[in-house]
């Protein structure tokens, strides 16, 4: 099947309008013929099932959760991008559409990307009139703050909970539509397959959590709004719960994969403590605002304070290195998560890091509370700083915080064209749940835009571009292709109840992180990969022989389900190590060792690598087919990216 990205003629600033005027249209009493189906109750999935009621389709919405509230967007801390410019300190559109492509290393499009800056103006408004408190400055007006990769301010924040009080947004739309009964919402409901009929989506196959019920839903279309697949890790920024698998069993049904080894690592995280953890606590990219990156700048101070002899304050001032200040003076600490995160690691790697283990850097906001007060950072900054010290042990205000990259974000998703849909027809992806807005890596305060974008102002118009071409007749789950994703879905959890092995999935699951941390992390290398395809293969046969499931499926049973979710992350491991080797260049969040500039900084090959990498699966032990959809740049030059 050939790529077609979809991508409208005309100038950059026009397409997107001229597309929605060329779209077919569903009038308003055809719009009830029509179900549609919404996988996935975040920003995107809720503001996608809220949006497609109000125009008067028929929506399921599904949930793994016990309530749409609990979705992972609730997580996201610091803000959300606009191009408001209400600071008047240059912003636009352009702008921000320029920082986003150079963000990501000039690895997405242009198109997307550009209407991902023109509609996030009017996300804002959507919040404030849905009651989102955003922060205010003393006159009223909205404030913002700044976030890495950017020059201006123009990110809108509520606090350090921004994540929480857009999720209530978009779930009192959400809930507005339940009410109504344009929406049945499904919680403790997990989606095990897509059903596709002719080539077309037509509905998906679940788990109910509690009763373990398999169960059949068809519809016109369906949504995939399920978040990213950073648990692959195993430790990540993450909640427990998120995973993969409703991505990767839609790219198993003939959705292409798109850039999978492109994982975002965040440099602003509460370090590992101990292999006890089972995920890590992120702290808001907000916070480089004020606070300032340090180490020692001697391996003898920093082992002083590894062992517990010195304290961060003891440390001079002219014995500190402001290393993102130092190597970066245009951006300092706001540079891009991936240039932080590299260089923390990098003063880690010299021996220069604190804590116990040695592998944390300094993140210190006594300059800025002394400049402009406690009650000041108290105001923009306290439950952050709060979260921190019941988690650390340590008051933030009086010592600095201490943190060390992990992951966060990823890139990676199932491959869209321009309209939201995937490579299988009525099959669209929203949110992180899709590779399309980001490129080798996203820029902070980015994910609740996209997120949002995709569900209040994208897939409402294209949808109907696809639905107008449809008869309005129903599928039933009587087809038999409906019962045919059943008898498979019934037979995985079969052998996997059937296994009676002696390893727990969390031993295999940690296995895995392990090894995707440490050859397919922060840097990568053809040796370390190739190493690491063999490991997961072998974990991944174990995994079959010897995981150990106890109870049935007739019941709660989240052994079973994270034994489904880990299976899926065992082969999408794999895919993103392949990824990772194919890519014979550094970009963004992709640092291959061998492909570096002299100062330690990514080095691209734009003349072979300037493509999306959209992999397809051709089955159970198959090696994947790539895919490439060539990067045209006409308005962005391509350039060695510079934060200096």
């Amino acid at each position: 099947m050939a790529l077609d990205s979809k991508i409208p003629v005309g100038a950059l600033n026009e397409k997107w309008s001229k597309h929605k005027f060329g779209m077919k249209l569903v009038n308003p009493a055809n719009k009830r013929k029509y179900d549609v189906i919404v996988v996935g109750s975040g920003l995107a999935g809720a503001s996608a099932a809220a949006s497609l009621a109000e125009l008067g389709y028929n929506v399921k919405c599904f949930c793994f959760q016990d309530s749409p509230r609990r979705a992972h967007s609730i997580a996201a801390q610091g803000g959300i991008n606009a191009a408001k410019n209400y600071q008047n300190d240059g912003d636009s559109v352009y702008r921000l559409f320029y920082d986003t492509i150079k963000g990501g290393d000039y690895r997405a499009r242009e198109a997307n990307v550009h209407r991902l800056a023109e509609v996030s103006v009017n996300i804002i408004d959507q919040c404030v009139a849905q009651g989102v408190p955003f922060a205010r400055e003393y006159g009223g007006l909205l404030s913002n703050r700044s976030f890495g990769g950017a020059q201006v301010s123009r990110t809108f924040y509520a606090k350090g909970q921004t994540g929480q009080q857009l999720l209530l947004g978009a779930y009192s739309a959400l809930s507005r539509q339940i009410a109504n009964g344009k929406i049945k919402m499904h919680t403790r409901t997990e989606m095990l397959d897509v059903v596709t009929i002719d080539g077309q989506a037509r509905g998906i196959v679940t788990r109910h959590l509690v009763t373990g019920k398999i169960e059949s839903h068809a519809a016109h279309a369906v949504l995939l709004c399920t978040g990213g697949y950073g648990n692959v890790f195993f430790l990540s920024t993450n909640a427990m719960g998120s995973n993969c698998t409703a991505a990767w069993r839609a790219h198993k049904k003939g959705a292409y994969f798109g850039n999978p080894c492109f994982t975002q690592i965040h440099p602003t995280c509460i370090p590992v403590s101990g292999d006890h953890q089972s995920k890590l606590t992120l702290m808001s990219e907000s916070l480089r605002n004020d606070g300032r990156v340090w180490v020692p700048k001697t391996v003898e101070d920093a082992k002083a304070i590894q062992q517990g002899k010195k304290k961060a304050s003891e440390i001079k001032e002219e014995d500190r290195d402001y290393f993102l200040e130092r190597k970066y003076p245009s951006f300092g600490n706001l540079v891009p998560r991936d240039v932080a995160s590299r260089n923390a690691k990098t003063m880690c790697d010299e021996g220069r890091g604190v804590g116990k283990t040695g592998l944390a850097v300094y993140l210190d906001f006594a300059d800025a509370i002394k400049r402009d007060g406690l009650k000041t950072i108290e105001a923009k900054y306290g439950n952050l700083f709060d979260m921190y010290q019941q988690i650390a042990d340590e008051n933030p205000y009086k010592e600095p915080m201490k943190i060390y990259p992990a992951v966060h974000y990823t890139m990676g998703g199932l491959w869209v064209d321009y309209n939201l849909m995937t490579s299988v027809q009525g099959l669209y992806a929203l949110g992180e749940a899709n590779f399309s807005d980001h490129g080798a890596n996203r820029l902070g305060a980015s994910a609740l835009m996209q997120g949002l974008a995709d569900g209040y102002f994208v897939i409402p118009y294209t949808i109907g571009d696809y639905l107008a071409g449809m008869k309005g007749d129903k599928v039933t789950t009587e087809h038999p292709e409906f019962k045919k994703a059943e008898d498979a879905v019934k037979a995985q959890i079969n052998t996997l109840l059937n296994a009676k092995g002696n390893k727990t999935v969390d031993e295999f699951h940690r296995e895995l992180g392990k090894i995707m941390w440490e050859y397919c992390g922060m840097s990568r290398s053809a040796e370390g990969l190739k190493f690491a395809k063999a490991k997961i293969k072998e974990i991944r046969a174990e995994f079959w022989k010897n995981v150990k499931i106890t109870g049935t499926n007739e019941e709660l049973n989240i052994t079973l389900e994270k034994a489904l979710r880990v299976a899926d992350f065992l082969e999408l491991g794999e895919l993103m190590v392949t990824d990772a080797l194919n890519r014979n260049e550094s970009c963004g969040g992709h640092f291959r060792e061998e492909y570096q500039t002299e100062e330690g900084e990514a080095r691209r090959d734009d003349e072979n690598y300037a493509y999306v990498a959209a992999w397809e699966y051709t089955g159970a032990e198959q090696e994947e087919v790539l895919h490439k959809e060539q990067l045209i740049f006409e308005n962005v030059k391509l350039t060695q990216r510079s934060y200096k």
